[in-house]
């Protein structure tokens, strides 16, 4: 009795899975350049080098399938036609070397047939040179920065986060029944933009630990690691956006490091360099502007949204390892350089990143804000000008 009403438990929560499962997901539809719904294979390659990688897959499941059913085949018929119910023995001989040839000699020639395309294909992967364009992705806890090293847009930087929007409904539990978000967990502020066509050079390296920057419809995933570089290369064949995730174990927030790719036409990329560089150029800031306080306040809270309530959270008390800036003793001390060092160089084997990437006067006001915030009320005021002089 009581294994019945287990099992009938056990189907019942099953059954109810699977409607819950069906209901959700009727609210989902594929996302174009990034995953689809009830999806078994690669994703659809905008790449030749995803297109090898897929043409790599099925021959390899193919021949495989083909060795396996026949090895299995041959075997099992032969366990089946030369039974010893009806009346056959077992043979007694010695080895065979016309046999032993043929089974060495044929996997040698299956291996080396695997092995020719896909060594093509690595050799092609790892072939970074002649580059139109060459890009810079910095893994960090938990955000991507790209930065436009040579090539149409050099110069251009910015950081890659998940938009505040999507991390909301993460903490709130999710997407609500009524609502359909295909790029869930996949949205993000400032996607990477590329042209359409051109050889485009991803070096990777990272500021704490070990990121991986992964786009599987450019079949493209290269580890970026703190002190080393490492690159890769893709040309999309098609405009459009397209979608990854970090796909190295990095953390509490690795579900909330997503990439997005913006492949733009020549013309609109070129649209889109123009403008950046006016946007830049807006904000370039007086360096030797002294800022008040209740201007820098509102600085500093813009900073600290985008680039620290990841980690320390709103109200600035931290969470497990991550320590609290409220009430933090850094931030309270009367020498204003401690902190300005801090998020220049980082701290705790890089658990606290540097973020000297940030212009002096952001550093400046998001050190003021925190000294201000909360509990905090030392009435502190930094300038950019303080930080320009701990560069140095």
């Amino acid at each position: 009795m009581l294994f019945r009403s287990g099992t009938w438990l056990a189907t019942s929560a099953w059954v109810g899975s699977v409607a819950f499962t069906a209901v959700h997901a009727a609210k989902v539809s594929d996302l174009p350049g990034g995953p689809a719904v009830n999806q078994l294979n690669l994703h659809r390659p905008v790449t030749q080098i995803a297109e090898e990688q897929a043409w790599l897959h099925w021959m390899m499941l193919i021949l495989c399938t083909v060795i396996f059913v026949g090895v299995f085949a041959v075997m099992f018929y032969s366990i089946w036609k030369h039974r010893k119910s009806v009346g056959h023995k077992a043979a007694n001989f010695h080895e065979s070397v016309t046999v032993e040839i043929i089974w060495t000699v044929l996997p040698f020639l299956i291996v080396i047939g695997m092995a020719l395309p896909a060594t093509k294909v690595v050799v092609m992967m790892k072939d970074t040179t002649n580059a139109d364009l060459t890009i810079k992705a910095t893994g960090m806890q938990w955000k991507w920065g790209y930065d436009y090293l040579k090539g149409e847009g050099e110069g251009i930087a910015f950081i890659s986060s998940l938009d505040a929007a999507q991390r909301a409904m993460s903490d709130e539990g999710g997407p609500k029944a009524d609502q359909s978000v295909n790029d869930y967990l996949l949205k993000v502020d400032n996607p990477l933009v590329v042209p359409v066509g051109k050889k485009i050079r991803i070096i990777t390296t990272a500021t704490d630990v070990i990121h991986a920057w992964m786009v599987p419809s450019f079949g493209v995933k290269q580890d970026a690691i703190p002190g080393f570089v490492r690159d890769t290369w893709f040309t999309a064949r098609e405009t459009g956006d397209f979608y990854g995730q970090c796909a190295e174990l990095c953390g509490k927030e690795h579900a909330y490091m997503p990439i997005h790719v913006k492949v733009l036409a020549a013309k609109d990329y070129s649209a889109w360099v123009a403008e950046e560089n006016k946007k830049m150029a807006a904000k370039l800031d007086d360096p030797s502007k002294v800022w008040t306080l209740e201007d820098s306040l509102k600085r500093g809270e813009k900073v600290y949204a985008t680039h620290c309530v990841a980690c320390h959270q709103a109200n600035g008390k931290g969470a497990g390892a991550i320590k609290a800036v409220d009430g933090s003793a850094v931030v309270l001390h009367a020498d204003k350089g401690k902190q300005i060092a801090v998020l220049l160089n980082g701290q705790n084997n890089a658990a606290m990143p540097s973020w000297k990437q940030l212009s002096d006067t952001d550093i400046s006001a998001v050190i003021t804000y925190t000294k201000n915030n909360w509990s905090n009320k030392t009435g502190q005021l930094v300038q950019p000008a303080e930080v320009a002089a701990a560069r140095h």
